[in-house]
């Protein structure tokens, strides 16, 4: 029984690392992940592979929507970024627990909030700040809540569903505001933004 934990992630590790949730060089969809994201794989290593197949597929979908124009804004603190996070949620609340897809979501946040903190210790400029964290976590929580209320919906609806509610200003985007003195959460259809 006691080699039985590092057993498991010895496999478990071969796994990921032979996945596209690992570094795989330049090229990787996701990148490089975080070390909370990496914590929460290991807590949850039955749906990893699901999770890395649809976090590919709402990217894919997120820069697909981008390239038509529906949405202004860029995918640093725009209508595109409140699309990603927020379809993002939406699939993986469709698919796994909804409660697993919100712990995702805060730990990719809390990794971008690590990176921020470490580029800022070396001088470097990272878009990712406190203002973006509130963003992401807004916008991945109501698409959390419209993949709940739409489990059996296909895909194509679903992205729909949440398109229509970045363009009715349901979901948060980020605008520079000289009189507030920076970045400022608005609603999704703040047109100042642009």
């Amino acid at each position: 029984m006691k080699y039985l934990f590092p057993i498991f992630i010895v496999i478990y590790l071969s796994i990921v690392s032979n996945d596209s949730f690992a570094q795989k060089g330049k090229d990787c969809r996701l990148g490089k992940i975080s070390r909370p994201e990496k914590c929460w794989a290991l807590s949850h290593p039955f749906i990893v592979k699901k999770t890395i197949r649809l976090t590919e597929k709402a990217l894919f979908v997120a820069d697909s929507i981008k390239q038509t124009g529906v949405f202004n804004g860029s995918m640093s603190g725009g209508q595109p970024d409140a699309f990603k996070h927020s379809y993002w949620m939406a699939l993986l609340s469709q698919n796994i627990p909804p409660r697993k897809a919100s712990k995702l979501g805060k730990a990719h946040e809390k990794g971008n909030y690590i990176s921020y903190e470490k580029a800022k210790r070396k001088g470097l400029k990272d878009e990712h700040n406190k203002v973006s964290s509130e963003m992401d976590m807004w916008n991945n929580k109501k698409g959390i809540e419209i993949g709940s209320a739409n489990k059996e919906m296909p895909p194509v609806q679903l992205q729909q569903i949440v398109v229509d509610s970045i363009l009715h200003g349901a979901m948060r985007i980020i605008i520079n505001d000289s009189l507030k003195g920076g970045d400022v959460l608005v609603p999704s259809d703040n047109f100042s933004s642009w």
